[in-house]
């Protein structure tokens, strides 16, 4: 397994310092770590190298100044718009019960009926 040794070597031109190569290498290995493919094929194993290695071959696309500004505005009201279908799924649809509450209610019905029953025998047997 290779090792990344610093300084890493990466184009000036497309980032412009290393705060900027570490905060791109950090938000790839986010979303490697949440299921993204990788770019390219790799001997690393671990996200982060894997994540700094496509970063600074220039697999990933770093925006900066006004339009990396407007693409967080577009991220944002995208979570906002998926939260609000979901919670409109969830009051339209009923929801799911596992197999352990459609035990649990079916048992404490039955118990519920049970009850009911030895108290009006109780109150009539006498």
């Amino acid at each position: 397994m290779d090792i990344i040794s610093l300084p890493v070597e990466y184009d000036k031109k497309k980032i412009d310092g290393n705060y900027r190569l570490v905060i791109a290498a950090v938000k790839r290995a986010k979303d490697l770590s949440q299921g993204a493919l990788p770019k390219k094929a790799s001997k690393v194993k671990k996200i982060t190298s894997l994540a700094l290695e496509e970063v600074t071959s220039g697999l990933v696309d770093i925006v900066i100044g006004e339009a990396a500004i407007k693409a967080n505005e577009e991220a944002k009201k995208l979570v906002h718009k998926r939260m609000i279908d979901e919670a409109q799924q969830k009051e339209t649809m009923p929801e799911d019960l596992t197999e352990l509450e459609k035990d649990l209610k079916v048992y404490l019905s039955e118990k519920g009926e049970t009850e009911q029953k030895r108290s009006i025998e109780d109150i009539f047997g006498e």
